[in-house]
């Protein structure tokens, strides 16, 4: 699955290249572009997987399909930027500290806060100019405000329904499970806080926030896919 998803992220990279478009040059109008905010154990992976399925099924033929970037956006965001591999931890939400950030600065042991930054910013706004895209994660839905064909969701859940999920999916139990759940809740806080300064719990950021907890990840992802067909009609098949 690792590696289907590793490809398809690389095909949609490189069917967006300049090279693609020197050899097809047709202009193409790109479609709307997806992110999605997340509390941790929320179910996003399961919500993404049915969603990308659903939007192939509406979106008539294409070349490429809807692709989805989460984790593996921090590869992407190296490769562009030809940054080293060593420094890919840095880069994760969850590891994220203001002061440790700090000291590493002046010791000189990882690049600049606001380097990396930067570098996330012009690779997520890269993939949502691309269209056909969901981005998780990373302060999209902030990055890409002012997209026309952007459309922003966050994904949320009572915290007995994400314990039940993250004891399930990561095999823990349920003091570890509520660890895990309340270290990155509060990580991801404190990313976009600190990078910027807005809070990820404001609901005026998204279109659409969902409750997990009150239907299927499969129903969620359908109400999420109506929505964009419903915002960006023209892109879409009758049948949506």
């Amino acid at each position: 699955m690792a590696v289907g998803s590793y490809e398809k992220c690389k095909r949609y990279v490189e069917f967006h290249s300049p090279k693609q478009f020197e050899e097809v040059p047709k202009k193409r109008e790109t479609f709307p572009c997806i992110t999605i905010s997340r509390e941790a154990g929320a179910g996003a992976p399961a919500v993404c997987k049915e969603l990308i399925k659903y939007l192939d099924s509406v979106s008539g033929f294409e070349e490429i399909h809807w692709t989805l970037f989460d984790r593996l956006l921090i590869e992407k965001i190296l490769k562009d930027h030809n940054l080293p591999g060593q420094i890919s931890r840095y880069m994760k939400e969850d590891k994220y500290r203001h002061l440790s950030s700090a000291i590493n600065e002046l010791l000189g042991l990882h690049p600049l806060q606001w380097t990396l930054l930067h570098k996330t910013t012009e690779t997520v706004l890269q993939l949502a100019r691309m269209g056909k895209v969901v981005i998780v994660g990373r302060g999209a839905n902030i990055i890409t405000a002012k997209l026309k064909k952007a459309f922003h969701v966050r994904l949320i859940a009572p915290m007995e329904n994400k314990i039940s999920y993250i004891m399930n999916v990561l095999n823990l139990n349920r003091n570890k499970a509520e660890d895990h759940i309340t270290k990155h809740d509060i990580a991801r806080r404190n990313y976009i806080k600190s990078s910027f300064s807005k809070d990820v719990r404001d609901e005026n950021l998204y279109h659409l926030i969902i409750n997990t907890g009150l239907m299927t990840h499969k129903e969620a992802a359908k109400v999420i896919a109506d929505a964009v067909v419903c915002k960006f009609p023209k892109f879409f098949t009758e049948e949506s």
